[in-house]
């Protein structure tokens, strides 16, 4: 039998409630201290652990602490920096072509909305609403993670395949 749409409602709001219970402190796992090292951080996210992004960020962000520290370095000392995250080859590229647009359309900022972020290299919308969200308190969307996907089937909140399509059916 299909669950009605108050029924969904109804079954989400108490998914909700059973989390919020058992995971009073969720918080973003990967270490930053302003919106610039969290949009690295989530860049170098894909593909990788937490905690290996956090071992890589810790010496990383002491070697660079602007955007235009990253465009200083050459491409190969960076993808060393960066090597043990996977796919080091494209994230450097994805790195210093933010870092560019960075410097030359925001001022050297990380932009407050989804359509800006949406402009940088290397930036999907799950890194968007992880910046959005974690650093500015803009909730304009819903991470969603290969483990987000995966729960929101198991708790049949969504039967979508696409990251999109399964934050739209969240939202």
């Amino acid at each position: 039998m299909r669950e009605t749409k108050s029924q969904r409602k109804d079954r989400t709001e108490q998914i909700i409630k059973l989390l919020k219970r058992a995971h009073p402190d969720a918080h973003c796992a990967l270490n930053h201290s302003n919106a610039f090292e969290l949009l690295i951080a989530t860049i170098l996210s894909a593909q990788c652990t937490d905690e290996r992004v956090n071992i890589v960020t810790a010496d990383l962000f002491r070697k660079y602490r602007k955007p235009e520290d990253y465009l200083k370095v050459r491409d190969t000392e960076l993808q060393q920096d960066i090597k043990t995250t996977g796919f080091f080859r494209n994230k450097t590229k994805s790195i210093q072509g933010a870092c560019k647009m960075l410097v030359e359309d925001f001022q050297g900022e990380v932009p407050k909305t989804m359509e800006e972020l949406l402009k940088l290299p290397g930036v999907a919308r799950k890194t968007a609403n992880v910046v959005l969200g974690v650093a500015y308190g803009i909730a304009v969307g819903i991470v969603v993670d290969t483990h987000v996907g995966r729960l929101s089937h198991r708790l049949r909140l969504t039967k979508q395949k696409d990251a999109v399509k399964i934050e739209n059916d969240l939202l």
